[in-house]
């Protein structure tokens, strides 16, 4: 699986450095930053533990993601397969080891970190897929053998995060993958398949949804339902954003979030924290960075040689950006409460580690362009 070279370069480190993409690399750092303010005023402008903890796993996982960006690309194309093997094998152990908090159990104990293997998943879905399709020739693309792969590969991990429960996670997995198989090729007809088979199952999957699934389905229809139950979230989430206007409350003077009325402040409703202090031009400047982001994603893959790069660039600024949307989309009500975090801006190790990992080898595609896989 690993060959001789697959992880030394040409390249000297210095040739690396100024390979870099700086646009990519400071809007990634300006958004880290962001964050130090934004988890700052979570913990009620205090340097206390959601403070420190974040800044730290942020200073860890941005090293990261430079050393991930300095890896020769062979390396992650050769090692692939094992990485999302191994991250299946992580998704079993959580079954039964897996540490449980709030009904679902998510999290494995690795003393250092509680990580969460399905958000690594996003990024190994996507490796997975990207070099099964650049093995196998266009013309095999739509061939039905050729489909059965890519459905196992996809299927698996989503049972098993559902399983767990963990519905939103599980749609962002799927996703993911449903966005490589269609930018491989692969006809519309299969997908209008999988959507015949999912409306027919639908029925059924949803008689396994746990109580509280199933009160934020109906909520989000109706929110009026249950103001002060199911509904309660994304009531304050709304009120919150509509009352921080064009320019905000300013910096740690939001009243919903210091009086405790917004929930979950600093992980999946991080947006609307800030939402509140800086109001729509603080909330553009968010959205602009990771329009940014996404934007020299897609610049990086069109400039790669190889399928692969090109196949991993394009899909995770695609799955990437479909992160970010889902989020804001749900604490503005759009849609359903589903428990997915903001990139980079959000509490969170594992979703933090993910993400830099990701970003990480999508600037090893612009620094070993040059050199093709195989």
């Amino acid at each position: 699986m690993f060959k001789p070279g697959s992880i030394q370069s040409h390249l000297s480190l210095k040739d690396k450095i100024f390979s870099l993409d700086l646009i990519l690399f400071f809007s990634i750092l300006f958004l880290g930053i962001i964050s130090f303010f934004a988890m700052y005023s979570t913990d009620a402008g205090e340097f206390a533990y959601h403070t420190k903890s974040h800044i730290v796993r942020f200073c860890v996982f941005f090293s990261l993601f430079i050393v991930v960006s300095f890896i020769k690309l062979n390396f992650w194309y050769n090692s692939s397969t094992l990485f999302y093997l191994a991250i299946l094998s992580l998704l079993f152990l959580v079954k039964f080891f897996g540490l449980s908090s709030s009904g679902s159990q998510r999290w494995l104990d690795l003393y250092f970190i509680n990580l969460q293997p399905s958000e690594l998943m996003k990024v190994g879905l996507i490796l997975f897929l990207a070099k099964y399709y650049h093995r196998i020739s266009a013309s095999d693309v739509n061939r039905p053998k050729y489909l059965i792969s890519p459905l196992l590969a996809l299927i698996f991990p989503v049972i098993l995060v559902i399983t767990q429960p963990d519905l939103g996670t599980s749609f962002l997995i799927a996703a993911g993958g449903v966005i490589v198989v269609w930018l491989a090729g692969v006809k519309m007809k299969f997908f209008a398949y999988l959507g015949i088979v999912f409306l027919s199952v639908a029925p059924v999957a949803i008689s396994f949804l746990k109580p509280y699934q199933k009160s934020r389905i109906l909520t989000f229809l109706d929110p009026s339902r249950d103001p002060l139950g199911a509904g309660y979230q994304i009531t304050q989430s709304k009120i919150a954003i509509g009352s921080g206007g064009l320019f905000g409350k300013g910096f740690l003077n939001g009243s919903q979030s210091y009086l405790d009325y917004l929930p979950e402040k600093h992980t999946d409703f991080i947006f609307t924290l800030f939402s509140e202090e800086f109001g729509f031009f603080g909330s553009c400047l968010i959205l602009g960075f990771y329009i940014i982001i996404t934007w020299r994603m897609v610049k990086i893959g069109n400039i790669s040689r190889d399928i692969f790069a090109k196949l991993y660039c394009y899909s995770f600024a695609t799955a990437f950006f479909l992160y970010v949307a889902v989020n804001m989309g749900m604490v503005l009500g759009l849609i359903p409460i589903v428990g997915a975090p903001l990139p980079i801006l959000s509490y969170g190790g594992s979703s933090m580690m993910a993400m830099m990992l990701g970003l990480g080898i999508v600037m090893s595609c612009k620094i070993h362009k040059d050199e093709p896989v195989s």
